[in-house]
């Protein structure tokens, strides 16, 4: 395995008109008649209820770091960028996914083999859910409330009920899968295959495997632009990103970046990509509308995990050595300040 590899391996994160003049002659015109108004009439019986609507999102400006070597979560005020609470969770936190109409979020712990489920109202673990060896990513779908879990020595994907918190399937994907991308509006998931270099793409109606897409090597990182259905994909070992039309699933563009490329974080409003380049210190900003790298933004050492919040147009970058998080403003593509969070940060995750 490259250099490139070990690092990651380390890290291992919607009728007819009436027509009087047709019928025989008209009648001459009658004055109306006019009556007193009677009393007026009991109330009837009260109707009945009409269908419930959909549940909204619950929007806290939320953002949630794993810090690896501490086994537990930083949680960052949006409003304030500062850590408001920690909460423990299992050993070898990772990824971090979100549920903005539950206000659930779930993180995988890496050498338990399980899942942490934390309750966004009581900032603690109200659940806690068996999955496979090494889980790693972790994706979810707000429509369906299916949480998508890659289980990287398993080489499968655990799907979870979000409302028992149960795992009630298991689907085989490529070997070592590690990052994980979901479409809510063509209800389909994206797994990265780190060893496999590839794709598999899931139908989520059916939890089947329904394509696998060529990548670049060593394929890790997914992030998903639903509003033009585009999928982003790094290569850590080919320095680039694939992107993959999500129409046809097939990649259409290779976007050179930086060295060892993590994690993927997208803004569907502005249409940009943010790339961390794990051994640049720094991160990639892509335009989706030319898929071209735009600017390149100095942050900490080792940047691995990138959350955005397209609210506020405010993007995270955990920094793994330097135990921080970089906050960038999407409007200027600049640093605005850096957070102290817990050792090892790895994975972040938003509730806009």
């Amino acid at each position: 395995m490259s250099e490139k590899n070990e690092f990651e391996s380390h890290e291992i994160l919607y009728g007819l008109a009436f027509d009087p003049n047709l019928i025989g002659s008209k009648l001459p015109s009658i004055p109306p008649f006019t009556f007193p108004t009677g009393s007026t009439g009991s109330t009837g019986p009260t109707g009945s209820m009409g269908l419930t609507g959909p549940t909204g999102l619950i929007s806290t400006n939320r953002i949630y770091v794993t810090n690896a070597n501490n086994n537990n979560v930083s949680m960052i005020s949006g409003a304030t960028n500062a850590v408001i609470s920690t909460i423990p969770v299992g050993s070898t936190t990772r990824g971090v996914g979100v549920n903005p109409s539950t206000n659930r979020i779930y993180i995988t712990n890496a050498n338990n083999n399980n899942v942490s489920v934390i309750s966004g109202v009581a900032n603690a673990v109200i659940a806690t859910i068996s999955v496979g060896s090494s889980p790693v990513g972790v994706g979810v779908n707000p429509s369906t409330n299916l949480i998508y879990v890659t289980n990287a020595n398993n080489d499968n994907v655990s799907v979870i009920d979000g409302l028992t918190n149960s795992v009630i399937k298991t689907i085989s994907v490529g070997g070592a899968p590690v990052g994980v991308g979901v479409n809510p509006s063509t209800n389909l998931i994206y797994v990265t295959n780190l060893i496999s270099d590839n794709v598999s793409v899931i139908n989520g109606l059916t939890n089947s495997v329904i394509k696998t897409i060529p990548a670049g090597i060593s394929s890790q990182g997914v992030g998903v632009n639903p509003l033009i259905n585009r999928i982003y994909i790094t290569n850590t070992a080919s320095d680039n990103v694939s992107v993959i039309d999500g129409l046809t699933n097939s990649v259409i563009a290779t976007i050179p970046v930086g060295n060892a490329p993590q994690k993927v974080g997208v803004n569907p409003s502005t249409n940009q990509i943010y790339i961390a380049n794990g051994y640049n210190n720094n991160v990639s900003v892509i335009s989706g509308a030319t898929n071209a790298v735009i600017a390149t933004i100095s942050v900490g050492i080792n940047p691995v995990g990138v959350g955005v919040n397209p609210s506020t147009n405010l993007i995270y970058v955990t920094n793994l050595n330097s135990n921080s998080v970089s906050v960038i403003d999407g409007l200027t593509n600049s640093v605005i300040t850096t957070i102290p969070v817990g050792n090892g940060p790895f994975g972040v995750g938003v509730n806009p």
